[in-house]
């Protein structure tokens, strides 16, 4: 096994975390903005006052508020499935544990154990 291999998330924590704040900014707005464009298509169709856009502007936004729920899951969906599936000796599980906590936990995202931010 090589040593290198098994220190790959330490000595690449800092751009994990990078990785980290570009998921959470994503894993925030892109739901907004399904859910907001899902409202406004919904308001324009009440204001038209037309029975069928009301009702196809309701299924558009159910569909984007099951898909903002879907995105924001995504990293806890994904990371229990390589949980699931990984099979790691103890050092490179704990080097993975590395990498996972600085993409879903950016504010405690650490290269020793200690929670804490990179410097």
């Amino acid at each position: 096994m090589l040593v290198g291999a098994v220190e790959f998330c330490r000595n690449t924590a800092n751009i994990w975390q990078v990785l980290g704040y570009v998921v959470l900014i994503i894993k925030i707005v892109i739901p907004l903005i399904l859910i907001i464009l899902g409202m406004v298509d919904l308001g324009k169709a009440v204001i038209a006052s037309d029975d069928k856009a009301i009702s196809k502007s309701v299924g558009s936004l159910v569909r984007r508020f099951i898909a903002a729920v879907v995105i924001f899951f995504i990293p806890t969906i994904v990371s229990a499935l390589f949980n699931a599936l990984s099979i790691m000796s103890a050092d490179e599980r704990a080097d993975y544990n590395i990498c996972v906590q600085c993409v879903t936990n950016v504010n405690s995202c650490s290269t020793d154990g200690v929670v804490g931010n990179l410097t």
